[in-house]
C-alpha cells in the first residue's frame, strides 16, 4: 500500500531506467520527484508516461528562477503536462510570475528556500546575507507564501518553525534531506528521519537515495511509509 507523503526522487539517467525502477517499485510508490538531472534524459516524457498511464503524482523539482516574463512563459508551458508539484526558486517576484503561468491549472508553485546541501559556510561564499540558516529559511519561506506560493521546500529541521508560521496555515512543506536512521546522509546537511519530519509538520518527505541503493528499493520505501504511520510521526496537534 502507498502512501503519497513519500515522494521518491527518480534520480536517474534516463527515462528507460526511471520507468525501469517505478516497474521495481510497483504501487508501493505513487509519487515521484523528477529533477532537473533527468530533463536531457527524457524527464518530460516520463513524467507524462508515469502520469497518464499508471496513475502516478508527479513532482518536477526544476528550480526556475528568471525574469518574471520568462517564468511566466516556462511555467505556462509546463502547466500543460498535468504535474502535481513545480519547484521555483523563493524570491516573491518569482512565485508571483509563477503562479500567473500557472493560469487554471492545479499544479501545486512549491518555493525553494534554501538548499538542504548548504551551510553558513556556503552561503558565505555566495554573498548572502548574515544570519543564522534556519532565520533566512524562515524569513524566505515566510515572503514566499506571502507572495502566493502553494507551499515551500526547506529542510525538516525547520519544518516545525515554519508550520507555526501564520503565512504558513493551508500550505504545503515539502522536505527534502530525509534520513532514516541509520543510512549515509550523502551530500545533505541539515537532515532529519521520516518520522519527525512529519512530526514536526512536514506534509510530504522527500526520499532518494535510501530507496534506489537499498537491495530492495520496493522493500525500503515500505519500511519509510511504515514510519510514517508509526506512533513517532504524529504531530502534537492532533491529540
Amino acid at each position: 500500500m502507498s502512501d503519497d507523503r513519500l515522494i521518491f526522487a527518480l534520480d536517474v539517467p534516463n527515462a528507460l531506467d526511471g520507468l525501469q525502477l517505478a516497474g521495481t517499485l510497483g504501487d508501493a510508490v505513487s509519487f515521484y520527484k523528477i529533477g532537473l538531472g533527468m530533463l536531457t534524459g527524457g524527464g518530460l516524457a516520463l513524467a507524462n508516461e508515469l502520469k497518464s498511464e499508471h496513475g502516478k503524482r508527479i513532482f518536477l523539482d526544476m528550480k526556475l528562477f528568471d525574469i518574471g516574463n520568462t517564468i511566466e512563459a516556462a511555467v505556462r508551458g509546463l502547466a500543460q503536462f498535468d504535474l502535481d508539484f513545480l519547484t521555483v526558486h523563493g524570491d516573491p517576484n518569482v512565485v508571483r510570475a509563477a503562479q500567473e503561468g500557472k493560469g487554471g491549472s492545479d499544479m501545486k508553485i512549491l518555493a525553494v528556500t534554501i538548499l538542504t546541501s548548504l551551510d553558513r559556510e556556503d552561503l558565505d561564499a555566495a554573498l548572502i546575507k548574515q544570519g543564522s540558516v534556519q532565520d533566512l529559511v524562515l524569513e524566505r519561506a515566510a515572503r514566499a507564501l506571502e507572495a502566493s506560493a502553494d507551499g515551500v521546500i526547506a529542510s525538516p529541521q525547520e519544518a516545525r518553525l515554519i508550520r507555526a508560521l501564520p503565512e504558513a496555515e493551508g500550505k504545503l512543506i515539502v522536505t527534502p534531506g530525509v534520513r532514516p536512521a541509520g543510512t549515509d546522509q550523502g551530500d545533505q546537511k541539515r537532515t532529519a528521519t521520516p518520522a519527525q519530519a512529519i512530526a514536526d509538520g512536514a506534509d510530504h518527505v522527500v526520499v532518494g537515495r535510501p530507496i534506489r541503493h537499498a537491495k530492495d528499493p520496493r522493500a525500503a520505501a515500505q519500511a519509510i511509509i511504515a514510519e510514517l504511520n508509526s506512533p513517532q510521526a504524529r504531530r502534537a496537534n492532533r491529540g
